[in-house]
């Protein structure tokens, strides 16, 4: 995938291209029993990832949720990489053994996703942490989802990152939705998740989730204020996914008709429709668009001819004191 950092819309529009057909050949690669265990789809979310990557530097680190698809994605992770992952091929980033909730390309900085909901965010402390006592620029990204609000490593992260002015970014992907649970049945009456910053004199701000340059003009402010070492700001982006929690989710919680009311704010289309009326033509966003579906064709068609992980090498990553309890 083409690189966001440059803050180009028609990169970042390919990006997100690329990220929805990523993710929709998943639900038909899962519907023919392809993909084992589960996987999380963030069909609708991807202006999030995409801005939040053209907000940062080359060198910053992000720390997905297990709905991690988009974000190692944005930040360089290969096609092929993630398809093979998907498909347990010798040739995924994680070679095959971390599936769809681990997605994990360090030398891009993009540390293992975490199946705990809130888990990440003590994780990116401890990574701030470190890069402020090295002396290094560099900002952590911790994403997480609505209901991880109401953990209790939420607050103790915060509080944390807040005490040492840690140099890290908290990222709230508001789907409005924890799970199948409406957010407003888990919070009180009139109450905002960014003010929750409040409590620990934290600087906070908001975001449209679908609109990729809205995130990343925000995402930019916050990092350049723990670059200079104002410390953490919690970051409420508002989107919404167009699938359902997990497959055979059948979604009672949520009507077609709200669904589809909230397409009418897809983030491609509104990135698409503001290339065109940039001056980009239909005839170039078209060619741009038949481009990004043959390098996902041909992506997931490497995957697929790619060899399966040796059975010689499976205890690859086990540490000795695994291997003694074996």
């Amino acid at each position: 995938m083409s690189t966001t950092a440059s803050g180009s819309a028609h990169a970042a529009y390919r990006d997100m291209c690329a990220i929805r057909g990523f993710e929709e050949r998943l639900e038909r690669l899962f519907a023919q029993g392809r993909i084992r265990g589960s996987t999380h789809l963030g069909i609708g979310q991807e202006a999030v990832a995409v801005g939040a990557r053209a907000g940062l530097r080359d060198g910053d680190v992000v720390l997905p949720t297990y709905r991690g698809h988009a974000w190692a994605l944005a930040w360089g992770m290969s096609l092929r990489a993630g398809f093979g992952e998907m498909l347990g091929k010798d040739s995924g980033c994680a070679r095959g053994r971390a599936g769809s909730k681990h997605f994990v390309d360090v030398e891009r900085g993009v540390l293992p996703g975490n199946a705990i909901v809130a888990g990440a965010l003590p994780i990116a402390c401890g990574v701030a942490l470190a890069a402020q006592m090295d002396g290094r620029d560099q900002v952590s990204l911790a994403v997480f989802g609505d209901g991880a609000t109401n953990q209790a490593a939420f607050h103790e992260a915060l509080n944390q990152a807040q005490v040492w002015k840690l140099p890290v970014l908290f990222l709230i992907e508001n789907n409005v939705y924890s799970e199948m649970t409406p957010i407003a049945a888990m919070i009180g009456e009139g109450v905002t998740l960014h003010e929750r910053a409040t409590a620990y004199g934290m600087r906070s701000a908001t975001a449209d989730g679908m609109d990729v340059d809205g995130v990343a003009a925000a995402v930019a402010e916050a990092a350049e204020h723990a670059r200079a070492g104002a410390g953490p700001t919690l970051l409420e982006v508002d989107t919404y996914r167009f699938c359902g929690h997990m497959p055979g989710d059948t979604e009672p919680y949520r009507t077609p008709e709200e669904v589809e009311r909230m397409r009418e704010r897809d983030p491609l289309r509104i990135a698409r429709e503001r290339l065109l009326a940039g001056g980009s033509s239909e005839a170039h966003v078209a060619e741009l668009e038949q481009d990004v579906e043959a390098e996902l064709d041909q992506a997931l068609a490497d995957a697929e001819g790619a060899p399966d992980p040796r059975v010689e090498e499976l205890a690859i990553g086990i540490s000795e004191w695994m291997e003694a309890v074996r």
